[in-house]
């Protein structure tokens, strides 16, 4: 299958729109990761994504390109904050995934621009690797509007990562408009708001809408690859039925919820933040009896034991209330509970 490409900005690689995220192998055997990666290159994709901190995840690629580097775009992250660590993780990347160059290195959701006059700074590893030819391209990856919008405007980036669906708020869509502006490739992760949304379709035609937009679909099952596979062979475009679905879902959604990036852990009380904070969600979108088990219910009334150092709130890139939002959720979850677990 023949899959389209298109520009990944000032890069000038030339990516399949369809594209591999594979944060999720990780969660898999090295064999069967190895298997699911290949078929998606055999199947035409040419783009894949991973990062230092997806524990074996770089190791798994590295294996599964084996003899075939050349034919493949490969991104990784790191997200180090000081010149020594970049170094250091740049050099576990290249070990990792058996090469001697990465396609694209991106910055791991730094809270601020790294400087690029900083000597000791991150960009200072990332700049150097690129004048030695380890690194062919720097961009830089974010969950916080106001640090995007400035490492875009700073110039010192190729591309950016940003978490993009068909929930985007208004500053997004300029995002991608900024992006496009400056010649940066906008790589959009998240294409599925972490699992909130399960229509694939909806989801593939709403990125078809966006040129210049290059989604990663997060893999783990050979379900999900013949799903974006199906999806890119037939070409799906927006119809009325999936905007009818889009809409909907806005008007659901499309506020303040979590989006299950998980940067407010480690909590101080163990619970299991991304997911207690959009329980009430996904008790109602998706088969809800796996929430009901004994495990879930301690699970969720660990909300109990929250001791209000605000930590998770501090740490939340969209501003959330998380104690307060984990409150609503406990609530709305005991009520759903006592009238479904014995369903």
């Amino acid at each position: 299958m023949e899959i389209k490409r298109v520009r990944l900005g000032k890069t000038e690689l030339m990516v399949t729109k369809t594209a591999f995220g594979a944060l999720p192998i990780q969660r898999i055997s090295k064999a069967g990761a190895v298997k699911l990666v290949r078929r998606a290159y055999d199947a035409g994709i040419n783009f894949f994504d991973t990062a230092n901190m997806y524990t074996d995840s770089e190791e798994k690629l590295g294996e599964a390109f084996s003899g075939i580097r050349q034919n493949v775009i490969i991104s990784t992250k790191s997200g180090g904050g000081d010149k020594k660590t970049v170094q250091a993780h740049i050099e576990n990347s290249l070990r990792q995934l058996r090469t001697d160059y990465i396609d694209l290195l991106q910055f791991h959701n730094p809270a601020e621009v790294p400087d690029k006059n900083d000597p000791d700074g991150p960009y200072a590893a990332a700049l150097e690797a690129k004048q030695k030819g380890y690194v062919r391209h720097i961009g830089i990856t974010n969950h916080r509007y106001p640090v995007a919008k400035a490492a875009v405007e700073s110039g010192d980036f190729e591309t950016l990562q940003f978490p993009f669906c068909y929930l985007a708020a208004a500053q997004d869509l300029e995002l991608v408009e900024l992006c496009k502006a400056n010649d940066l490739g906008f790589i959009a992760m998240k294409g599925l708001s972490g699992g909130m949304l399960n229509n694939a379709a909806a989801c593939y035609a709403f990125m078809q809408q966006y040129p210049t937009v290059v989604p990663i679909w997060g893999i783990q099952h050979e379900w999900e690859l013949d799903q974006w596979l199906e999806l890119t062979e037939r070409g799906q475009t927006m119809t009325p039925e999936l905007q009818a679905v889009i809409d909907k879902d806005r008007k659901a959604l499309a506020h303040n919820f979590c989006r299950s990036c998980g940067y407010c852990l480690p909590c101080t009380a163990g619970i299991d933040i991304p997911q207690a904070a959009r329980m009430a969600m996904l008790i109602r979108r998706s088969p809800y009896k796996p929430y009901m088990s004994d495990e879930w219910n301690r699970k969720m009334h660990l909300i109990e034991t929250c001791v209000h150092c605000d930590e998770c709130k501090s740490r939340c890139p969209y501003g959330l209330d998380t104690p307060q939002l984990l409150q609503e959720m406990l609530k709305d979850y005991v009520d759903f509970y006592e009238k479904h677990h014995n369903d």
